[in-house]
């Protein structure tokens, strides 16, 4: 796969019609995808490791160089897409396919994370920040009031929506998994009847 740039550059004009060349463009295809796969996983245990450790610097530079992976995937696969675009319409529209799909994906990984980071509304930790402080020890709690059923109500509800929230970010991550994985393995139907011929 390494050896893909030395063969093909997309920088330079590509013969499509040559079955060969449309093959290199797919296999390098799908070691895109592999790098997408593999940058989802350091995303995640980074992600993991800062909700344990609460490292918020080495996160912010995680998700800085996984946004540069991301980009660099994105702008190859368009440069492809492009390249089929006056030759291969399919794997134009194909390619335009996962595109979407990924960026739905990232969308929605991304409100996962922003949502548990958060936490359900009632697990909230409370900030003293607009308290009262009447001596160095003892402050006026401006958070302290009585717990009514409307406010037991009200709770309930927030925690409802947020679990909803997540449910369905969840779940439209798993679609986009199984749309992006349904067009990979479209891919790979067409490398091996390229390799047929």
């Amino acid at each position: 796969m390494e050896d893909f740039s030395k063969k093909v550059t997309l920088k330079e004009p590509v013969e499509l019609e040559n079955s060969s060349n449309t093959l290199l463009l797919l296999r390098r295809f799908l070691h895109i995808q592999q790098r997408r796969a593999q940058a989802y996983a350091n995303l995640k245990r980074g992600f993991d490791e800062y909700m344990v450790s609460g490292g918020e610097l080495a996160y912010q530079q995680l998700c800085s160089e996984i946004t540069l992976e991301f980009s660099d995937c994105s702008k190859q696969v368009l440069e492809m897409e492009g390249l089929f675009q006056n030759y291969r319409l399919d794997l134009a529209q194909l390619l335009r396919a996962v595109q979407t799909q990924e960026k739905h994906k990232l969308h929605l990984t991304a409100t996962i994370q922003v949502l548990k980071k958060a936490g359900h509304p009632s697990e909230r930790l409370v900030s003293h920040e607009n308290c009262r402080f009447t001596m160095p020890m003892e402050h006026e709690c401006v958070h302290v009031s009585e717990i009514t059923e409307a406010a037991g109500t009200e709770e309930a509800e927030a925690d409802a929506e947020y679990d909803a929230a997540l449910k369905e970010a969840i779940r439209g991550v798993q679609d986009a998994v199984t749309a992006i994985n349904d067009h990979i393995e479209e891919v790979k139907y067409e490398i091996a009847a390229l390799e047929a011929e």
